[in-house]
Formats: structure tokens, sequence, C-alpha cells
């Protein structure tokens, strides 16, 4: 079913609105240097192509809501690629997060019009578009000529670094050895880092290295 303009612009602007997050909170290691690199000034000529993937967690979104901020894309969804009319995305830059979960028809429409139009798309996903299921051949050989660029599940430098803005999200300065502990506690994901956080801030007590013990071990937690 098709959506009208108004209903296009009213799911849009939040999309918008929930998705740039500062450059300045990116941390960048060996697992993520390449994808920085690559986002840095791209894109250098119109009409370009560039996939980003890697596991879930690996902060790739993150990298992605960083290009958003810095180049005014339009931030769109996965499905939602079908609800936008293409006219409103000709020349623009576009994000497309959780690329693979695209209809086939709308996602080759959107790399047509990239290319003839003079925008450029961003593509996110977990397995790069080479290994994305596809039943229309057109579009198959637009994914095997996309330029990719991989991103590797979060190092300490990167998980420390979730880890703190999960905690500045919720007016949270944490310890240094509070930080170094988790990581090694932990599994190294975003939202492995969220779930932490969420349930030390549920305390409403200060968090220490001992309260995380405490609810990481799942005993009791000792009153203050």
């Amino acid at each position: 079913m098709n959506a009208s303009a108004a209903e296009i612009r009213q799911l849009r602007l939040p999309l918008q609105q929930e998705t740039p997050q500062r450059a300045s909170d990116l941390a960048i290691s060996e697992a993520n240097a390449a994808g920085v690199a690559a986002l840095a000034a791209w894109p250098e000529t119109p009409g370009a192509i560039l996939a980003l993937f890697g596991p879930a967690g690996c902060g790739k979104s993150h990298l992605a809501a960083a290009w958003v901020e810095r180049t005014g894309a339009i931030a769109l969804h996965g499905a939602e690629a079908a609800l936008v009319d293409p006219l409103e995305l000709e020349g623009r830059p576009v994000l497309l997060d959780r690329a693979q979960d695209a209809d086939d028809e709308s996602l080759f429409h959107l790399i047509n019009l990239t290319q003839s139009g003079g925008g450029a798309l961003l593509l996110v996903s977990r397995d790069p578009p080479g290994a994305w299921a596809t039943d229309l051949p057109d579009l198959r050989s637009r994914l095997n000529a996309i330029r990719t660029v991989g991103i590797e599940a979060p190092d300490d430098v990167v998980f420390a670094a979730m880890l703190r803005r999960a905690f500045a999200s919720r007016s949270i300065t944490p310890a240094d050895e509070l930080i170094d502990y988790l990581v090694r506690r932990i599994d190294r994901s975003a939202d492995a880092a969220e779930a932490v956080v969420d349930r030390l801030d549920a305390l409403h007590r200060p968090v220490t290295r001992v309260l995380a013990r405490q609810v990481l071990d799942g005993g009791d937690i000792a009153e203050s």
C-alpha cells in the first residue's frame, strides 16, 4: 500500500531526529578503523554506493549515524525503503540501515535512483551485499558490484566507549576501574552494554565495581 507524502514525512522526521550522534563520540581502533576511514570523506563523487557490514552490536550503526550528521542524509531502516517517495530521495545522501530487510524491488530502485540521480547511498547490514538473498538477477549484479567495508566485533577500546556512552546517556560517570571490569566480564556488543547499564541504573545506587560484580554474579545486592 502506498503512503501519502504527508505520511512519509511523518515517518521520516522522527528518524532524522533520533539517528544523528556526535562524531566526537566515536572511538577508533583496529576493529573499526577501516569503516571510519572509508566514511571520513565519502562520498567523493555523485552516485556513490557503499556498504558497511559487521556483526550485531559492533558499532556500525553508530558510525553510520555520524555520517548522517555530517552529510544531512535521510535515514531509513529496512522495510521503510518501500514507503518513501523516490522523488524525495533523488540527489540526496541516504542511509539504509538494516538494508537486508528491504524488499528486492525497493532496494533495486533505490540503487538505480542513486546511480542515476547523483545522490549517495550508504547500506548497513550484518552481511556484505554479495551474500544477500535475492531472486532478481539484475539486483544480484548490482549488489555484487557495491564497494564494501567490514567492521569487526568490538575490541577493548570500542567496547569501553560503548559502555561510557550508555552510562553518559543516564548521566552516570563511571570510574575507569568499573569500565575495565565490565569490558572483561560481559559480551562485547552494544546491546550487552545497554543491558548491563540498565540493570545498574535501575538499582538507584552509586555505580561501583562491587555493585557490578554483584549484579553480574546474580547474588544478593548488599544494603548500602
